[in-house]
């Protein structure tokens, strides 16, 4: 763990992720605020495309699949809820009294239960981090198109759904902030239970179903440890090229 702590990279990645969950919760929240009358725009809710991680159901996901240390995971998702709090306090304060409402508040809509709203956080947060993780595999030998277009074709794909149900959070950083700064947590636990299920079923699928990484329990538990580097494991089997996907010529 020492090896992270004194590592200038690592307090790096830590501001990166308070950084970019802070602009990602700006950008995101003030685009879903209802500046005018009339029916809700679907438009509004599709703003939230991670670039990094800036999503603690995210980085809780790397930490099942043994991609992180637990201590660096830590910090990354202190660092986005500070962020989203950050982003959401610099929206509160520049936005008029009367534009502001719930400051775009994820809640249940009417008829949903907590077990539906929970079901369905579920499910869109798996997509979306078998997504990620797919689009980011270093394994793969010929990446086609865009990572960062196709997790936000996923991210569109969870909020054209989702917003009928649990307002589409996806990302516990992003609903805990307006929670906080309007003092609303009425059912809040389903944005933190659903995509933290969800995260790691993700990694669950993706790294022992779909597209294992064949490490044994003790490199598993270095890398959780911090005891070593986890990008170490691209540099440790040279007998040959990286395996490539088979199903991305579909």
């Amino acid at each position: 763990i020492m090896w992270e702590f004194r590592s200038m990279s690592f307090w790096r990645a830590v501001f990166a992720e308070f950084y970019g969950t802070m602009f990602f919760v700006f950008f995101g929240l003030g685009a879903a605020l209802r500046w005018t009358t009339g029916p809700h725009n679907v438009l509004h809710s599709i703003g939230h495309i991670s670039g990094g991680h800036i999503n603690p159901a995210v980085t809780f996901a790397y930490l099942i699949g043994s991609q992180m240390s637990l201590f660096r995971a830590f910090f990354y998702m202190v660092a986005q809820c500070l962020g989203a709090l950050a982003g959401a306090a610099v929206l509160y304060g520049v936005t008029p009294n009367n534009m502001r409402g719930n400051l775009a508040l994820n809640t249940l809509q009417p008829g949903i239960s907590l077990g539906m709203g929970t079901t369905m956080e579920v499910f869109l947060t798996m997509q979306l981090v078998i997504c990620i993780f797919a689009v980011t595999d270093e394994r793969r030998n010929g990446r086609l198109g865009s990572a960062a277009l196709s997790i936000g074709f996923s991210v569109l794909m969870g909020h054209l759904l989702g917003m009928y149900y649990t307002g589409a959070g996806m990302n516990p950083a992003r609903s805990f902030a307006p929670a906080v700064l309007v003092r609303n947590f009425v059912n809040h636990w389903v944005y933190w239970v659903g995509p933290m299920i969800g995260g790691a079923m993700g990694a669950l699928v993706y790294d022992f179903m779909l597209f294992p990484r064949m490490r044994n329990l003790s490199e598993r538990l270095a890398t959780l440890k911090g005891t070593r580097p986890p990008e170490a494991e691209g540099q440790q089997d040279p007998r040959g090229d990286p395996t490539e996907l088979k199903t991305q010529a579909l």
